[in-house]
């Protein structure tokens, strides 16, 4: 079997490894000479050289996609074949996968090896997400003005789709848009963000190594904006389908035209615990919920809203379980948790803290890094007033929000700019439903904490969270579109 390593890299005259990027099955065909590094956010080595393109790279790639047939050669079958060949890949190369996220990323060895089980996974459940391409039938006689016709809706591919994927999990997230708008019929190009593009090009190679033709699935790095406004403005791409900061979404969608968007954006999860919420169970979760992958997460809890009767019990129990997230080694099978991805993310994340303590907070636990090792921290006391209550942290800080009752958690919640996830924790059924329903999220969990694994159950925000769903089913319904057939019988 080939090597997945060496076939997509090599040594140079330096010793460093040095990557190279396909487009129209081709891995050395660059206009731009140049490169960048890809450093270690635990050690600050150099991982590797990666393609640093420029717009006549993008727009080849471009153009290489949006001129493949080869896609509409391969059948419906053949596609679920090239991805059940690529799951076995993944699996043999589970470990430099793995490997590979958490020195590009700083994720533990533990959660990464998860991601790479998540996405063969999510690779083997092709058969399930394609059923939405049967198709449907209408028959018309339920309408008047349709008697004696019926309706055959097909769904058809887009085109190019540009696939647009964050640091954050560079490999599940990637092939959740790669996969769907594959099996729908569509050529890509794939952007991975610049801090992590060497597990993409990793996992590219392995579908082109599974049998994808030329063409049909391409991928461009680098770090100028100029290249992601290039994929975006583009009238040969028919749909983006991103994952980032609400910033760059609101900008996607001003610059893109008359395209598809499907738009996974940021993120403010309240976790609303009430009276008689199961103490220990909560304190377990949502520490979980706030400090996994260092709170690097647009579904990760940012705050936690909570009734006077259980916040001192509450707190005592999140304090012994945050004692448990250590920094340390991302290599180490044994690290709960590793480093933020860069000095500025660190700096903004000590600025949200620091101001929440200027205004009154109080620092309970953490509340500081080492390098890019960013505490576990917990905030209590947190008011309105402070800017961690309504910004997205994107790291490890779990702000405590003191509430009268259920009503003032939902209203404080839907204050929010933001609607991706929410949780809630009580024993009473009846209340739950209730602050489920009132809840302006896409999607909220009751007695446990958001996590949307391999997309069983839809995912996606309202407001500035985003729009469209991702999801086993869901994310091929944004990368198609409809086309109707109708037949008279007279």
């Amino acid at each position: 079997m080939q090597d997945l390593l060496s076939s997509v890299s090599y040594i140079n005259e330096k010793g460093v490894r040095q990557y190279e990027i396909l487009i129209n099955g081709c891995w050395k065909c660059l206009y731009s000479n140049r490169v960048f590094e890809v450093k270690n956010p635990a050690t600050g080595e150099i991982v590797g050289l990666v393609p640093d393109c420029d717009v006549e790279d993008v727009k080849s790639a471009i153009e290489a996609a949006r001129h493949s047939s080869e896609i509409s050669r391969i059948s419906p079958v053949e596609r679920l074949e090239i991805m059940e060949r690529a799951k076995h890949l993944v699996e043999e190369n589970r470990q430099l996968l793995a490997e590979t996220i958490s020195r590009e990323q700083g994720k533990p060895i533990s959660v990464a090896l998860g991601e790479v089980q998540s996405t063969a996974e999510r690779l083997h459940l092709t058969m399930e997400e394609t059923r939405v391409l049967y198709g449907e039938y209408i028959p018309g006689e339920w309408v008047p003005d349709t008697k004696n016709k019926f309706a055959i809706v097909l769904r058809k591919p887009l085109g190019v789709v540009a696939a647009i994927s964050p640091f954050n999990y560079p490999l599940f997230i990637a092939a959740s848009k790669i996969i769907p708008a594959i099996l729908a019929g569509n050529t890509v190009v794939a952007k991975p963000a610049s801090a992590t593009p060497i597990t993409l090009i990793l996992f590219v190679k392995i579908l082109e190594m599974a049998g994808m033709p030329a063409g049909t699935i391409n991928i461009v790095t680098g770090r100028g904006r100029s290249i992601g406004d290039t994929l975006v403005e583009s009238p040969d791409i028919d749909a983006v389908s991103f994952t980032g900061s609400t910033s760059i979404g609101e900008s996607i969608a001003r610059k893109a035209g008359i395209k598809k968007l499907h738009l996974e954006l940021g993120g403010k999860a309240s976790a609303i615990v009430l009276d008689d919420a199961n103490v220990d169970l909560a304190a377990r979760l949502i520490s979980r919920g706030t400090f996994r992958n260092s709170g690097q997460r647009c579904d990760a809890v940012s705050r936690v809203l909570i009734t006077q009767g259980v916040r001192n019990r509450f707190i005592a129990a999140v304090l012994a379980e945050t004692a448990k997230y250590k920094t340390g080694d991302p290599l180490d099978p044994a690290t709960q948790m590793g480093t933020v991805i860069s000095r500025e993310a660190a700096e903004r994340i000590q600025s949200l803290v620091d101001d929440a303590v200027s205004r009154g907070a109080k620092l309970l636990a953490g509340g500081k890094s080492n390098g890019l090792f960013y505490e576990a921290t917990v905030l209590d006391g947190v008011t309105g007033e402070m800017r961690i209550a309504w910004e997205e942290i994107f790291g490890p800080v779990m702000p405590i929000i003191e509430v009268s009752g259920h009503e003032e958690a939902i209203r404080i919640s839907n204050e929010s700019e933001y609607g991706l996830d929410s949780c809630v924790f009580t024993q009473d059924i009846d209340k739950a439903l209730q602050v489920a329903h009132e809840l302006q999220d896409g999607s909220v969990t009751i007695n446990n904490v958001p996590t949307h694994g391999v997309g069983h159950f839809p995912f996606g925000g309202n407001k500035k969270s985003g729009m469209g769903r991702e999801g086993i089913k869901y994310s091929i319904d944004e990368l198609t579109k409809l086309h109707t057939i109708i037949i008279s019988g007279e």
